[in-house]
C-alpha cells in the first residue's frame, strides 16, 4: 500500500496528488489455473537497458549494472504480481506471486556473467495444509519468501496475515506447510508481512520479519518474535518491500515509492546491523532507481556472487497484472570500496622550552 501525505513546497503538490490518485485498482482474479496444464511454462525474455536515454550507461551510484530483462509467458495468465524471490541451494531462482502461486526458473548467464534469460520455468500453485491450491487473493496474497540453512521454505502472507513453513521434500518438493511464529501485531489489510529472510547469524532457525511501514522484528521457529529497530525510508512515502541477510549480521532491505508525477521508484539500503539500535545503525551503500533509469514497482531482492567474485544484487518488480508495468529482472555487482590509506602518525609535540 503506498502512503501519501503533505509536506513543504514542492512536496504538499506531490503528497495532494499521490493521495488524490492512488495506485491503479488490482485486476480482477486471474483463471485459477494455468493455460498449460502442468508445471512447466516457457519463459520469454528481452533485455532492458539501464538507462532508455543512455544505453551505454553502466553505473549507478557506484554498483555496475550487470543485466536486465522483462519476462513474460505465452503459455499462462497467472505469471503476474511476483512480489519477492530467494536462490535455493540448488542454483534455482523461487519467486512467490499475489496470486498464490511459486515461480522457478534457471538464471542464464552469458560469457561475461551478465544475466541474459531464465530457462527451465515452472509455475505451481501454493497448496494449504491439506494439500488443495489456495483460491483467491485473500488465501494466496504471498509477499516473502525465505529459505532456511536445511531447505525449509518460509513464506509470508498478507490480507489473511500469516506465515506458513514449508518442509523441503528430499526430492526438492514443498512439504504440507504448517504456521510459523509471526509477529504479535495487527496489520492493515493491504500492508502486512513484505518483507522475510532467514538470518542465520542469529540461529539456524532465526529470520526476520518487516512490515511495510518499516516495522521489524527477529523470530525464531523456537520461540516468539520479537520486535527490533525499524527499517524505515527515507521519508513517509516509502516503504519496506523486501530483505535479504549476507556477509553476517548485513541486511539489503529494499523499500518503494510511488506518486503520479515520478512513478514507481526503488531504494536499496546496505544495512551492517540491523539489531543495533536505530542511533547506531550503519548503512554503508545505497542504490536509488530512479529518474531515467529502468524502473517499476520493485517488491524483490536477493543476493549472490557474481562470477567476478562481486556481490550480485538481483531486483525483481511486481506488475500487479496491470497495463504499463512489467515484471522486470535487473541485476547489479557491487564491490565495496578499498578502506583509505593509513594516515602518517603526527610527531609528538615537543614541550615549549624554558626561558
Amino acid at each position: 500500500m503506498i502512503r501519501a501525505g503533505s509536506s513543504i513546497g514542492l512536496v504538499v503538490g506531490l503528497g495532494l496528488l499521490a493521495a488524490c490518485a492512488p495506485r491503479p485498482a488490482p485486476a480482477p482474479p486471474l483463471p485459477a489455473a494455468p493455460v498449460k496444464a502442468g508445471p512447466d511454462i516457457v519463459l520469454q525474455t528481452v533485455a532492458v537497458p539501464l538507462d532508455a536515454s543512455d544505453p551505454g550507461r553502466t553505473m549507478l551510484e557506484g554498483f555496475s549494472y550487470a543485466g536486465g530483462i522483462a519476462i513474460t509467458s505465452p503459455q499462462t495468465t497467472r505469471l503476474h504480481g511476483l512480489s519477492d524471490m530467494a536462490i535455493a541451494g540448488d542454483g534455482t531462482l523461487q519467486a512467490v506471486t499475489d496470486n498464490g502461486d511459486r515461480v522457478s526458473a534457471r538464471l542464464k548467464l552469458d560469457e561475461a556473467g551478465r544475466l541474459v534469460g531464465l530457462t527451465d520455468g515452472k509455475l505451481e500453485p501454493f497448496r494449504d495444509p491439506e494439500g488443495q491450491p489456495l483460491q483467491g487473493k485473500d488465501a494466496g496474497d504471498a509477499e516473502g519468501i525465505a529459505i532456511l540453512a536445511n531447505g525449509d521454505r518460509l513464506v509470508s502472507f498478507e490480507h489473511q496475515h500469516r506465515i506458513w513453513l514449508y518442509p523441503a521434500l528430499p526430492d526438492g518438493g514443498w512439504g504440507p506447510p504448517r504456521r510459523a511464529p509471526m509477529p504479535s501485531t495487527i496489520f492493515p489489510d493491504n500492508e502486512g508481512m513484505e518483507a522475510i529472510a532467514a538470518y542465520p547469524v542469529a540461529g539456524p532457525d532465526a529470520y526476520l520479519v518487516g512490515g511495510e511501514e518499516g516495522e521489524l522484528w527477529l523470530c525464531r521457529l523456537s520461540t516468539t518474535c520479537q520486535s527490533i529497530a525499524p527499517q524505515p525510508g527515507p521519508d513517509f512515502l516509502w516503504g519496506l518491500t523486501a530483505m535479504t541477510a549476507f556477509d553476517g549480521k548485513a541486511v539489503a532491505t529494499l523499500h518503494r515509492s510511488y506518486d503520479p508525477i515520478r512513478g514507481w521508484r526503488g531504494l536499496l539500503r546496505f544495512v551492517a546491523d540491523p539489531l543495533a539500535p536505530s542511533t547506531r545503525q550503519v548503512q554503508f551503500a545505497s542504490l536509488h532507481i530512479d529518474g531515467s533509469t529502468t524502473r517499476d514497482n520493485f517488491e524483490g531482492v536477493v543476493l549472490s556472487r557474481a562470477p567476478s567474485g562481486a556481490t550480485r544484487v538481483y531486483l525483481l518488480s511486481d506488475d500487479g497484472a496491470l497495463p504499463g508495468e512489467r515484471t522486470l529482472l535487473m541485476a547489479f555487482d557491487w564491490t565495496p570500496p578499498p578502506p583509505p590509506p593509513p594516515q602518517p602518525a603526527r610527531p609528538a609535540k615537543k614541550p615549549p622550552k624554558r626561558r
